[in-house]
């Protein structure tokens, strides 16, 4: 009788989900951490996408914003909860970078379940229009006659942006310079001023200013070409197979939450997805929205550890 007390105090306190809890879920209401501060594009896509949410589980989904340390402080929260699909975190790809950028976080990949790629935005390439580069080519040869002089602005060290420049710039065989800002808005508006030459960011940061001519779009960096940009070139048809960058947004739950209670909630997002005020909002976030299966944004996300690894070794990027 003791030892059945004790096995059962262990249950209770690692948040051991029973099967009749699984079947019966969701029973209370769903904390939906968002590792960012209210207000910005993944704010607005939660609090979006989480109404809707709601009403297919019949519980509330509590909007809870957790920012800082780029994204592990809400992503420590979710790996450290019980895996009973109460707790999710609406992971960026910024997230899985900063498992990499940071060394000793105390929690990575093997802490998380894949629920659900919830949608997707490329990057692009753009520079100022006095750089005398109309064409990836014509980019590159600048950048090889004139080593280092050319400057690329980014949101930050260790940031998604940043490391696409850095793949870039080791794919491409030349040498950059990196100047980081606090922030995605800074980043682009000292490039509109003509402060740096170029920059990598997504659709809704540049697409205003390349259309009023202040900035030169060269091209996506995606495996096809944009429906909605058909006339810019991708890098992968540019001489750079397979270079695809996307900045997404998923829904990841704590390692070992029951395999029902993850294809429940990865069925009602992509139902939710579907829904034409859900789709017509991420649209004007400039997302592309997806809504998968749990294994398909698995090997989606083993797909990614393994690029954005690479990635930061190679750039020797590293945060204490």
């Amino acid at each position: 009788m003791k030892f059945l007390t004790i096995v059962l105090t262990v249950l209770v306190a690692t948040g051991f989900t029973s099967p009749s809890e699984a079947q019966g879920y969701p029973l209370k209401p769903v904390r939906w951490i968002v590792p960012f501060a209210p207000g910005g594009a993944s704010d607005i896509l939660a609090r979006t996408v989480g109404t809707r949410l709601a009403e297919r589980l019949g519980q509330p989904v509590v909007i809870e914003n957790k920012p800082g340390a780029a994204t592990t402080i809400g992503a420590e929260l979710v790996a450290r909860s019980a895996p009973d699909g109460y707790t999710l975190l609406l992971a960026p790809s910024a997230s899985v970078v900063a498992q990499y950028v940071y060394p000793k976080l105390g929690f990575g990949e093997k802490d998380f379940a894949a629920v659900s790629l919830l949608g997707y935005t490329p990057m692009l390439i753009a520079v100022h229009p006095s750089v005398a580069a109309k064409s990836v080519a014509e980019l590159v040869a600048l950048a090889k006659s004139k080593p280092g002089a050319l400057a690329y602005s980014s949101p930050g060290s260790g940031s998604v942006p940043h490391l696409t420049g850095e793949m870039f710039r080791l794919r491409a065989g030349i040498e950059l310079t990196h100047v980081p800002y606090k922030g995605g808005g800074p980043a682009v508006a000292d490039l509109v001023a003509g402060q740096v030459a170029l920059t990598f960011a997504n659709p809704p940061e540049l697409l205003s200013h390349v259309r009023s001519g202040r900035l030169t779009l060269l091209a996506t960096a995606t495996l096809k070409r944009l429906p909605y940009l058909p006339e810019i070139p991708t890098l992968h048809e540019s001489g750079y197979a397979n270079f695809e960058v996307l900045a997404w947004f998923g829904v990841l739950a704590r390692a070992g939450t029951p395999a029902e209670i993850v294809a429940r909630l990865a069925s009602d997002l992509a139902a939710s997805l579907k829904q034409p005020d859900v789709a017509e909002r991420l649209a004007g976030l400039g997302l592309e929205a997806v809504g998968n299966t749990p294994g398909e944004f698995a090997a989606f996300l083993r797909i990614e550890h393994a690029k954005w690894a690479e990635a930061v070794r190679a750039a020797g990027v590293k945060i204490d």
